[in-house]
């Protein structure tokens, strides 16, 4: 049987404002500003031109500045716009570069050997096919198979491994190895060739299995060499690069990118300064035509100029929304940054380490009455310089444990802890994660071994078996 009724929700719907507002946080500094132009070039009402030299002259028509307009009154002609900036530039603010695109770098070198447009094209796509890390992890029977059915090239395995050894030659040393020991013998090629190097490049043709093991004394046996030579080759293959393709940064995209903080801390007399110079409110003003238009419109019974007027309307709520949004995301940021530094206070005093308080993102939503949502975006994607150095914002939120004393301390400060005691002990017998439990008991830091094998995990710390060391 069925049954009819009527059921009353209550729903919370977003205004245009609080959507423009959202997604303008979650924007780094460099997006923003390219959001900013955007907004200007697609509103036909919008102009920020800079202002003409005759602009004092009362007989020219001058771009309105936003805030002054009011639809139900006309535009008094003597009101002129508007420079939050002044007369003087802009100031000019640092940028960090990030590392030049890997791929561009390979390209790049490509580009300097003479090889014919087939063998040219055949290289660009292995260099394409390769990891992040450097690697060509692909077998070469896949890429002949994808340059035929992806880039339409007929190629052969023969031909892919004749130019992967032509890619191999470039830097970083290693790049595109298709193992670990290819990638570690690859720089040793390019080194000076003496007795210690040729023995390095045994080690790894012909014991790498002993060798990753770390089954050294069986290499020493096998080879009749002193514990010393054992040593040396070990140093010299500690130094090698696991990962070339790391030395180059690719975020984003195949480009070189910047780094722009969108927060800068000073320190004046142990008091903390926080300042956000990159960015500005940016004046925007009503196009002096559609100004005009929208003063003639008062009043007017005629259609055509009611409906133009209507148009200059919808973007004149829209711009005001955009700028609406502007503000509150500066605020919202500022108010979220602010807390951060209270929160963190002797921290950013300094930069050590172990006075970073465990903080998580409810946290500072406490703090500051926003929803942690909204604490999630404005953390990510954006920078603080210091004088101690810059920081994703991210990089200050961890989770906390008790010590013995039944104070919190961050995770942060408890891997510091690991990491001293993994640097200090003694590489011939490398403690285990239960002698790694009793040390930081030792120095007051109450951890299970699961967490002590979780948080070595994260700090790429190998098991006691994989650190021993001659």
């Amino acid at each position: 049987m069925l049954k009819q009724g009527l059921e009353l929700k209550q729903t919370q719907k977003l205004s245009p404002l609080q959507i423009q507002t959202i997604k303008l946080i979650e924007l780094p500094i460099q997006e923003l500003e390219q959001r900013v132009k955007a907004e200007l070039e697609e509103n036909p009402v919008l102009d920020d031109s800079p202002a003409p030299d005759n602009e004092d002259r009362d007989d020219e028509p001058k771009d309105i500045s936003i805030d002054e307009i009011d639809e139900n009154d006309p535009i008094p002609s003597y009101r002129l716009r508007v420079n939050n900036y002044g007369k003087d530039e802009r100031p000019q603010y640092s940028t960090f570069s990030v590392k030049e695109s890997f791929t561009q770098s390979l390209m790049d070198q490509l580009g300097y050997r003479n090889l014919s447009r087939h063998d040219h094209d055949v290289a660009a796509f292995i260099i394409g096919s390769l990891d992040e890390d450097g690697y060509l992890r692909r077998d070469v029977e896949n890429v002949v198979d994808d340059l035929a059915f992806r880039a339409n090239i007929e190629s052969s395995p023969e031909e892919v491994l004749r130019l992967l050894k032509v890619i191999q030659e470039f830097e970083p040393a290693g790049v595109g190895a298709r193992d670990l020991r290819e990638c570690l013998l690859l720089q040793l090629k390019g080194q000076t060739q003496n007795e210690e190097v040729r023995l390095a490049e045994t080690i790894l043709e012909d014991y790498f299995q002993e060798f990753s093991n770390k089954h050294f004394q069986k290499i020493i046996n096998r080879l009749g060499i002193s514990e010393d030579e054992m040593k040396a080759v070990l140093a010299r293959i500690v130094k090698l690069n696991p990962a070339p393709g790391g030395q180059i940064d690719d975020s984003y995209s195949d480009q070189a990118q910047q780094i722009v903080p969108d927060f800068v801390l000073d320190i004046n007399d142990g008091n903390l300064e926080l300042s956000m110079p990159r960015f500005s409110i940016p004046e925007i003003r009503v196009n002096k035509k559609y100004a005009e238009l929208l003063a003639d419109a008062q009043g007017s019974t005629e259609r055509q100029q009611k409906e133009a007027a209507t148009f200059v309307k919808q973007k004149l709520d829209s711009a005001k929304w955009f700028v609406e949004a502007l503000k509150q995301r500066h605020n919202t940021l500022e108010s979220t940054m602010k807390a951060i530094l209270e929160y963190q206070h002797d921290y950013f005093l300094d930069g050590d380490e172990s006075h970073l308080r465990p903080m998580v993102l409810k946290d500072i939503a406490e703090k500051t009455g926003f929803d942690i949502s909204t604490i999630s975006r404005v953390v990510n994607s954006k920078y603080i310089e210091t004088h101690f150095g810059i920081f994703p914002l991210k990089y200050f939120f961890s989770e906390g444990l008790e010590n013995q004393d039944g104070e919190e301390v961050s995770t942060r400060e408890l891997k510091k802890a690991l990491r001293e005691c993994v640097d200090s002990e003694d590489k011939r017998k490398p403690l285990t994660d239960d002698q790694l439990v009793a040390e930081m008991n030792k120095m007051g830091y109450k951890v299970a071994r699961r967490t002590i094998a979780k948080y070595r995990d994260q700090l790429d710390i190998p098991k006691a078996r994989l650190r021993k060391e001659l």
